[in-house]
């Protein structure tokens, strides 16, 4: 057998609990584009650092350790509304802190890279057949792969740019983007995240908690029937959620499903949802209910090779993800707290009635795409990315005079590596869709 594939046997293993080829749904997802490949090997990432299959140009590992995200790319940003379901501001910012831990902000500028190069690949494909995606995308024009290549270089500019700024006071540690231009790519999903907050045109159709719980008045507030999201719960089961997770919420807990089918990256880790709410809802009162996850959290994914970079990754892996999220983020959710419960750690978390995702589609295709509109999209990731791992330590500049005083040759150097990744992330997947079949067949 081929060291590669070994070595991928071994890790994806590890980390899903089933061999690639047996059918597992988190790699059926994978199989389905390097792009998805990506967001479910964060491991494997981290174990061809570690290895020095490939290595962060030296200038870079030498910058101050800060707070990443661990599994940065493009989709783990997005709308939301700061301070969970509670605040009325929506930003645009990093939206998932699942593995962030202590380690080299490196890391999570290579993999964003990547996942530039892979979104772009993954339209041109989904587009002309080359991969059967979980949905078609229903756009003609795509990006070309040069303009993909410029993106790296919108990305990283914007990322030192921010720090420049920071050093310089023009903006502070409380900045943050929103409100953007009719022109941008962002701004149409900004506006769906703006419609779908509490009092918005959308709130009762399209926000989180409408796409999830049957709002009819007139009807007990309730979790709809849906198989392939939510599974009931036994009564055993809800009585001890209800009894251990009622403490870390902010009013009654009104339903409890399990969440099934959820993420790439994570998607076998369980979760439950909670419906929270005032124990008497009116129609009046639907915008105080929110739904809050509690999710097994298992170690942040560069744990595995690098735990020993700072005592702060020694924590257990919900607590660490809830000091990063309060860390990087401007004004975090106020419900954001762990839990030791069935000998495991639990992360629990509010959902944001108008949290947007992003899909590669949304900024690879269409006219604005191909206006300039990627590239403004890795600017605005470059930016926002910056600013979460400079907040790690507000008391100095180190960080940030570390960046600026890197020089194009580096930068460059990580351009030509995110290429060289993004390759064997193909070739990777090309095994991997030899073996399973995709889910979209």
């Amino acid at each position: 057998m081929p060291e590669r594939i070994q070595e991928l046997i071994e890790v994806i293993s590890r980390v899903d609990g089933a061999v690639p080829g047996s059918g597992l749904k988190k790699h059926r997802k994978m199989a389905t584009s390097p792009f998805m490949m990506l967001r479910g090997t964060s491991s494997v990432f981290y174990h061809d650092l570690a290895n020095l299959t490939f290595r962060l140009p030296s200038t870079m590992e030498a910058w101050p350790l800060t707070m990443v995200m661990g599994d940065c790319h493009i989709s783990n940003f997005g709308f939301f509304s700061e301070e969970g379901s509670h605040g009325d501001q929506i930003i645009f910012a990093p939206n998932d802190f699942d593995d962030a831990c202590v380690g080299h902000a490196g890391w999570d500028l290579l993999r964003y890279g990547v996942s530039l190069l892979l979104c772009a690949d993954h339209c041109q494909g989904g587009i002309s057949g080359r991969y059967q995606l979980l949905e078609p995308i229903d756009k003609s024009k795509v990006i070309a792969t040069e303009e993909a290549t410029q993106a790296l270089t919108a990305f990283w500019q914007a990322y030192r740019n921010t720090c420049k700024n920071l050093v310089e006071q023009s903006v502070d540690y409380r900045h943050v983007l929103q409100d953007f231009d009719e022109s941008h790519v962002l701004y149409k999903l900004e506006q769906k995240a703006s419609k779908r907050q509490a009092g918005g045109e959308d709130f009762l159709s399209k926000s989180s908690l409408a796409k999830a719980v049957n709002l009819d008045s007139g009807k007990p507030l309730a979790f709809l029937d849906i198989p392939e999201k939510f599974k009931a719960v036994d009564r055993v089961t809800y009585r001890t959620i209800e009894k251990v997770f009622a403490p870390y919420v902010d009013d009654q807990i009104l339903d409890i499903v399990e969440r099934v089918g959820a993420g790439t990256g994570s998607v076998n880790m369980q979760r439950y949802y909670l419906l929270i709410g005032p124990e008497q809802v009116s129609q009046e009162d639907l915008a105080l209910c929110h739904i809050v996850e509690i999710k097994k959290q298992r170690a942040a994914a560069p744990l595995f090779e690098y735990e020993d970079l700072s005592l702060m990754n020694l924590l257990s892996p919900a607590h660490l993800t809830v000091n990063c999220q309060r860390r990087m983020q401007r004004n975090p959710d106020l419900v954001l707290d762990d839990v030791l419960w069935k000998k495991a750690h639990w992360l629990v978390r509010s959902r944001h009635h108008a949290r947007v995702s992003i899909d590669p589609e949304d900024i690879a295709c269409g006219k604005r795409a191909l206006d300039g509109g990627f590239q403004d999209y890795a600017s605005a990731c470059g930016e926002v990315l910056a600013l979460a791992h400079a907040r790690f330590d507000r008391r100095s500049k180190r960080f940030e005079k570390a960046v600026l005083a890197t020089a194009d040759e580096t930068w460059q150097a990580l351009e030509s590596l995110q290429q060289e990744y993004a390759a064997q992330v193909i070739a990777d997947w090309q095994w991997l869709s030899e073996l399973e079949i995709p889910m979209a067949q």
